[in-house]
């Protein structure tokens, strides 16, 4: 099976992915700043914590591994949404470059639907409450994904919509044209089926589609 490293495990995506990549039967290593506080257990489970913006933490995180599937997160407090965030794009940048040095060549990155040129798919209505709420930290996204398309590694970028809490559907579509792009709620256990199904198949490599339920 194929081991796996996701960044940003400890909540989220990143730990709803944690959980269905060791019931799909490959070995994860979950890396996080607060990885020794995840609460799964399981003999294919290594928790290894530390920060996505040090280059040795990240470097020490890749050795043996086959794909990266990174899924970061900020909060959504006043100073985030109101000064943006740099985050997405230093982080992306520390993993790419350590990803060249030393493998592996097979990336996949969670960003949004409305990052990118999906911005422009977003109805009028959420266009709105996007530029008025989410704007700064998506300006980031955008740096992050031309980070990412501009590696040279295996790369894919998953872009989901709105994201919800609540047990795996399985009912998720990944949308890959741009014409069917439109924003959706997607439960995040869904979005991490649809990660851990990309992992496997490959079948998005080098494309950018939106993920909705």
């Amino acid at each position: 099976m194929t081991r796996i490293l996701i960044i940003g495990a400890s909540r989220g995506i990143g730990l709803e992915t944690v959980k269905v990549a060791l019931e799909t039967g490959h070995d994860v290593r979950a890396f996080s700043r607060s990885a020794d506080k995840i609460a799964v257990s399981h003999p294919k489970l290594e928790k290894l914590s530390g920060d996505a913006l040090e280059k040795d933490d990240v470097g020490h995180a890749l050795s043996g591994m086959d794909v990266v599937i990174q899924v970061l997160g900020t909060p959504s407090d006043p100073a985030t949404l109101l000064g943006g965030t740099t985050l997405f794009s230093q982080a992306t940048r520390i993993l790419v470059d350590a990803m060249q040095r030393v493998g592996p060549k097979r990336l996949i990155c969670v960003t949004g639907i409305g990052a990118g040129d999906s911005r422009d798919h977003l109805d009028a209505l959420y266009r709105i409450a996007f530029m008025l709420a989410l704007k700064r930290i998506y300006d980031d996204k955008d740096v992050q994904e031309q980070v990412v398309r501009n590696s040279g590694l295996d790369w894919t970028i998953m872009r989901p919509g709105l994201l919800r809490d609540g047990r795996a559907t399985g009912l998720y579509r990944v949308l890959e044209n741009p014409e069917d792009w439109k924003v959706g709620p997607v439960r995040r256990s869904d979005v991490a089926l649809a990660l851990v199904e990309e992992a496997a198949s490959g079948n998005f490599l080098g494309k950018a589609p939106v993920v909705i339920g």
